[in-house]
């Protein structure tokens, strides 16, 4: 009696992937599809949300808890003293609005923006990236001497930094004078903007540079040495070859860099936004308004404009990275 087979098996080809699929599973077998997604770890249910609770707590009580209470602190106009700070009122909006319509917002705003593009966006990028460059193939004591003193300068206390900077650049007996032999120079004082500047990109290039140390270390060799020997420039090998190869690193550390220096308080320890408020970038203009001038209301509601900024900031350089990934595929 001749054996029956189906039409395909008859053909010589083989089964559809369909059918495999839809074998029924034997009673007991671990299913694939847990296996794939569901708990890679093996955890379970329970140990997995006894691993997240603990972070989740963190999280609400150091991050959330406060961005809640500053959005209603915002919405009233709690003083730091007077009967405001015993019965605060609710005003809606009215902070926002009288923010938004105050010279002094505008004017910190400002000088914020140049803070962050002449420090991070100009000055931490180019610093790090030219270290990291002229860095990426020696070895040996020089290499290790510089990044010891970058990182050295970016791991060092805030404080620390801005007392040594302070001695740097003092008018009567400062480091800085007595090598440009310039006596006399009040270089906080006559270039309060230019100081905070050079001195946030002294002590944050340690991170640009770390990071493009690490991306330019992907770069492939053969890449360069072909385009070294096509007769390309250090500038054209730069822009044909390492740029479009590391531009998620650079979007990334844009990103971080950024966010960093909007928030940064340590010009406060050099300057304390002086003089004539030339140095008065938001965190100091927040902290003053708060705490000197008492009005914590007002304070919180510039805060939540600041976290608003910021998170325009984020979106445009995560919008700038999908679009590169979109690109790419």
């Amino acid at each position: 009696m001749p054996a029956t087979s189906s039409p395909e098996l008859e053909a010589g080809t083989p089964a559809k992937s369909e059918d495999v699929e839809r074998r029924p599973e034997a009673p007991g077998a671990p299913s694939n599809r847990v296996q794939a997604g569901g708990d890679a770890a093996g955890l379970g249910r329970a140990r997995a949300t006894a691993f997240i609770v603990p972070a989740m707590l963190l999280i609400a009580a150091f991050l959330l808890f406060p961005a809640i209470w500053t959005i209603y602190l915002g919405l009233t106009d709690y003083r730091l003293t007077g009967l405001a700070a015993a019965n605060p009122q609710f005003v809606g909006l009215d902070n926002l609005q009288n923010a938004l319509s105050d010279d002094r917002f505008g004017n910190s705003m400002w000088l914020t923006v140049e803070y962050v593009i002449g420090s991070a966006v100009i000055g931490q990028v180019l610093l790090g990236f030219a270290v990291a460059w002229v860095m990426r193939e020696r070895r040996g004591a020089l290499r290790r001497l510089v990044e010891s003193l970058l990182l050295l300068a970016w791991v060092l206390p805030g404080s620390v930094v801005a007392f040594l900077w302070i001695a740097l650049l003092d008018r009567d007996s400062g480091t800085l004078n007595a090598l440009l032999q310039t006596p006399g120079t009040g270089w906080l004082l006559e270039y309060p903007m230019a100081s905070i500047i050079v001195f946030n990109i002294w002590r944050g290039a340690a991170f640009s540079m770390m990071l493009y140390a690490a991306a330019i270390g992907n770069v492939p060799p053969s890449h360069l040495e072909t385009a070294r020997l096509a007769g390309a420039s250090t500038w054209q090998q730069l822009r044909d070859v390492v740029i479009p190869r590391i531009k998620g690193h650079i979007l990334t550390n844009l990103l971080l860099i950024s966010l960093w220096t909007f928030n940064d308080f340590t010009p406060f320890m050099l300057t304390a936004g002086g003089p004539d408020d030339k140095t008065e970038i938001m965190p100091v203009f927040i902290y003053k308004l708060a705490l000197n001038s008492g009005e914590l209301g007002f304070g919180a509601a510039i805060s939540v404009l600041m976290l608003l900024f910021n998170l325009i900031i984020a979106l445009f350089y995560v919008r700038m990275l999908r679009s590169r990934k979109d690109d790419a595929a």
